[in-house]
């Protein structure tokens, strides 16, 4: 390729200068290089459930995400050209205008992004331009998975086996020092919340013990502080599945989702603390979350499409699916009357994320207590999730639903006995719950069987302070 090339390099879920294989690959072959995103209106449009496609906090955690990827850029020399609309418009008239002879980008998985790249590639075509697509999102190489994808295994701890024993993992790219731009055309600027229709600023809720900032600058702060300053990784397997507080996990998900964060990288350094402070179960628990979101990424590629079926990969049709929105509204906004399930509800909505503890424990009590339509709270998690991404949250939606590739079990979650077992004495719900603050600990997550001697002697009025519980909560005393 020659020297004299000029590429696009089109940054999409991969907002970061560290082991960027398309930005390294374009410094190799070309003498200009020319940084672009585009945020695509389709991304913001109101789904047929009422809500926006990405809510409030996740596209602020997305706007701070691309400002760092041009401070970033402009740091090295370069810039970052920014526009809003259609990427299948705007790409080919850039290149074209440019007299770009290549872009290069990610690659995804997902029928919203291939159908894009498919027109792109096209009409790029069509002008003598080529399209290079490079495979940045997980820890594993696609290429490097000792079988076919079509072959993938449908248990995940046969693709981890698998996958450990015969496949590596690949060295990250560095961060590059210099990079020139020379071109004159407008770069743009990154659109404002109330201009992608949004009405006000909303910010994370005060009480959320990890205030979340958008970009490759914050992850890897994040990285040195749970890794370095606070010596969490240590105890990580351990303390997991807690739900309050700021280091019980990594929360690397929300900066790995928009790609500011490389899981080579994270993997990198999880064998440098394990050189310089220690190895243990919890050093590699986190390499295994990170394989677990790899598989999530290939099961999408095996199963296409049937990623977004009701019936889920495994057309499994036994279940008949309600459509209530009256009923998936109180779960959606926290008014279940169900404490556990409130609490975890409620810090989703005032903060954008929740505990792998807790999203395991909403999405049983949704599909399997209420019998609502798994999609509709996977596009719930999809509006407010600041580490939404796609392959996990509907891989994830279908395993729990009991749709998904790997059924062997019932996933039934017994919501008493989650909460006693990580919330024994209701701090977590109590955070979140307020008018949950004076019932004792061995009652607050049966507050739906009080008698009214109770309400009247705890201060709480069922019902007035607090909802009335949907379902029978007894059902899980007796189980």
């Amino acid at each position: 390729m020659s020297k004299h090339q000029k590429i696009i390099v089109w940054f999409r879920n991969d907002l970061r200068i560290h082991d960027h294989e398309a930005l390294s690959k374009a410094i190799e072959n070309a003498q200009s290089i020319v940084p672009v995103y585009i945020f695509d209106p389709r991304w913001f449009k109101i789904t047929d459930l009422g809500f926006e496609k990405t809510g409030n906090l996740r596209t602020q955690f997305l706007l701070e995400a691309v400002q760092d990827l041009q401070n970033n850029l402009k740091k090295i020399g370069s810039e970052l050209i920014i526009r809003t609309g259609k990427p299948e418009d705007i790409l080919p008239q850039m290149a074209e205008k440019l007299g770009a002879t290549a872009i290069y980008t990610s690659e995804e998985v997902t029928d919203e992004e291939i159908a894009v790249d498919s027109v792109i590639e096209k009409r790029l075509k069509a002008e003598g331009i080529s399209m290079n697509f490079y495979w940045m999102s997980t820890l594993y190489h696609l290429d490097d998975l000792p079988f076919d994808i079509d072959k993938l295994p449908d248990v995940f701890t046969q693709f981890r086996n698998k996958t450990e024993r015969f496949a590596k993992i690949r060295t990250s790219y560095p961060s590059p020092q210099k990079l020139a731009f020379t071109e004159t055309i407008d770069l743009g600027q990154l659109p404002s919340l109330s201009e992608l229709g949004f009405e006000q600023a909303e910010s994370q809720d005060r009480k959320q013990a990890l205030h979340f900032v958008g970009g490759e600058t914050a992850a890897l702060a994040r990285l040195e502080h749970y890794f370095w300053e606070s010596d969490s990784l240590k105890s990580y397997k351990i303390t997991r599945n807690e739900m309050l507080g700021s280091n019980y996990s990594s929360k690397f998900s929300a900066w790995l989702a928009l790609g500011c964060i490389s899981p080579r990288k994270i993997y990198e350094e999880i064998s440098r603390y394990e050189t310089e402070r220690t190895k243990n179960e919890s050093t590699y628990w986190l390499i295994f979350e990170l394989i677990w979101r790899d598989y999530f990424r290939f099961v999408a590629m095996k199963f296409g499409n049937k990623l977004f079926f009701q019936e889920g990969f495994m057309n499994d049709t036994r279940t008949e699916w309600q459509e209530n929105r009256r009923i998936f509204d109180q779960w959606k906004l926290g008014q279940t009357g169900v404490p556990l399930i409130d609490a975890n509800m409620q810090e989703l909505l005032k903060t954008g994320f929740m505990s792998n503890r807790g999203r395991q424990n909403v999405a049983s009590f949704l599909t399997k207590d209420l019998k609502i339509n798994w999609l509709w709270g996977a596009a719930w998690f999809e509006s407010q999730l600041l580490d939404y991404d796609v392959c996990s949250n509907y891989g994830n939606w279908q395993y729990v639903a009991g749709v998904g590739n790997d059924p062997r079990e019932n996933r039934y979650f017994n919501i008493y006995t989650q909460a006693t077992r990580y919330d024994q004495a209701g701090q977590y719900v109590k955070h979140w719950l307020p008018a949950l603050k004076n019932i004792p600990a061995e009652m607050v997550h049966k507050v739906g069987l009080l008698s009214a001697q109770e309400q009247s002697k705890f201060g709480l009025r069922i019902g007035v302070d607090y909802p009335k519980a949907m379902i029978n909560v007894g059902k899980w005393l007796k189980s």
